[in-house]
C-alpha cells in the first residue's frame, strides 16, 4: 500500500504536539523567567549586607596554639569574630568550635537571640523577624546542606530567610520567594522531579527527541504546504 506521506506526517505531527506540547510550553515559559530575572538577584546578594570586621590588636589575643591544645586534630585556626567580638574558628573532623580569642575560652553553640542577632546585622533591610527556628532536617530548599542550622525568616512579602551555622555562627545561605520560584521553574525545566539536579535525566532526554520530531514534523508539513510549480505535459 502506498503511504500518503502528507496525512502521515501531519497525524505524527499531531500527535506529538499532543504528548510534548504542554512540556515545550513549559520549557519556554520556565526559561523565560530564568533569563528575565537576573541571576544574583536569584542568588540572594541585594538581602546580605558586608560586615566590616573591627580592627583588632593581634597582640591582645591569646596564641592560636592555646586553642589548638584543645583540639589535638584541628585541621586548621584561623581568625574571626562573632557579633563584633573577636574569636579563634577551629576546624576539625568533628567540626567547627569557636574561642575567644581574648580570654582563650571556649565558646558554645550559637543560641536562637544570636543567631537573630547575627541575621539582623547582615540584613540590608529593616523588616521585623517572623520566626526563628533550628532545623534538624534539611527542608527542600536546603538540600545537600547538612543540618542542623538556624532558620531565621523576616516578615516581608518575599520572606527573605537566612541559615546561621549554630556552630560558627556563618551565614550558611540565604532564600526568599524569587530563588523558591526558580527552583520550581529548574524542576520544571530539567524534568527531575526528585533531586533537581539531573540535567541528563531519560526523562528529559526523551522528551527532547520527541520535541525535535515534533519541530522536524512541523517543517516539512510548513515546507510542504507551499505552492510547487509543476511541470507541464508536452502535447505531442
Amino acid at each position: 500500500m502506498k503511504i500518503r506521506w502528507p496525512l502521515f506526517v501531519r497525524r505524527l505531527h499531531k500527535w506529538l504536539a499532543l504528548v510534548i506540547g504542554l512540556q515545550v510550553v513549559l520549557w519556554t515559559a520556565t526559561g523565560f523567567y530564568m533569563v528575565v530575572i537576573h541571576i544574583d538577584r536569584i542568588h540572594g546578594d541585594h538581602l546580605v549586607r558586608p560586615v566590616e570586621r573591627p580592627a583588632v590588636d593581634m597582640a591582645s589575643l591569646v596564641a592560636p596554639g592555646t586553642v589548638l591544645a584543645a583540639v589535638p586534630d584541628a585541621s586548621e585556626v584561623r581568625s574571626s569574630s562573632l557579633l563584633n567580638r573577636p574569636v579563634w574558628r577551629v576546624t576539625s573532623p568533628g567540626g567547627v568550635a569557636l574561642f575567644d580569642a581574648g580570654t582563650g575560652e571556649r565558646l558554645g553553640l550559637i543560641g536562637a537571640d544570636q543567631a537573630e542577632t547575627i541575621a539582623r546585622n547582615i540584613y540590608t533591610s529593616d523588616e521585623e523577624v517572623a520566626s526563628v527556628s533550628l532545623l534538624q532536617e534539611a527542608p527542600m530548599e536546603m538540600q545537600g546542606r547538612k543540618p542542623p542550622y538556624w532558620q531565621v525568616t523576616f516578615d516581608r512579602w518575599d520572606s527573605p530567610t537566612f541559615y546561621i551555622s549554630p556552630e560558627s555562627g556563618e551565614l550558611i545561605s540565604r532564600r526568599h520567594s524569587l530563588w523558591r520560584i526558580f527552583d520550581f521553574a529548574w524542576m520544571l525545566h530539567i524534568m527531575d522531579y526528585d533531586d533537581r539536579s539531573d540535567v541528563n535525566n531519560l526523562l528529559l532526554r526523551t522528551s527532547t527527541w520527541l520535541s525535535v520530531a515534533m519541530a522536524l514534523s512541523g517543517a516539512w508539513l510548513l515546507v510542504w504546504a507551499f505552492p510547487r510549480r509543476r511541470k507541464k505535459k508536452k502535447t505531442a
